[in-house]
């Protein structure tokens, strides 16, 4: 790893990191998370909405 993907990198981690809380988040107090941060987790949105609690 060069110094100059540094910032990329530690970027990418972040907004990873964000989208995992929001998720979380959302998915406890029963709501809808924002399709944007299941993108970023690599979910896809619509299959998230078949997903259901027993």
């Amino acid at each position: 790893m060069t110094y100059k993907n540094m910032p990329a990198r530690i970027t990418g981690f972040l907004s990873i990191f964000a989208s995992s809380i929001a998720v979380a988040s959302a998915t406890r107090e029963g709501r809808q998370p924002h399709a944007r941060d299941l993108l970023v987790l690599g979910i896809e949105p619509s299959q998230f909405r078949k997903i259901r609690q027993s």
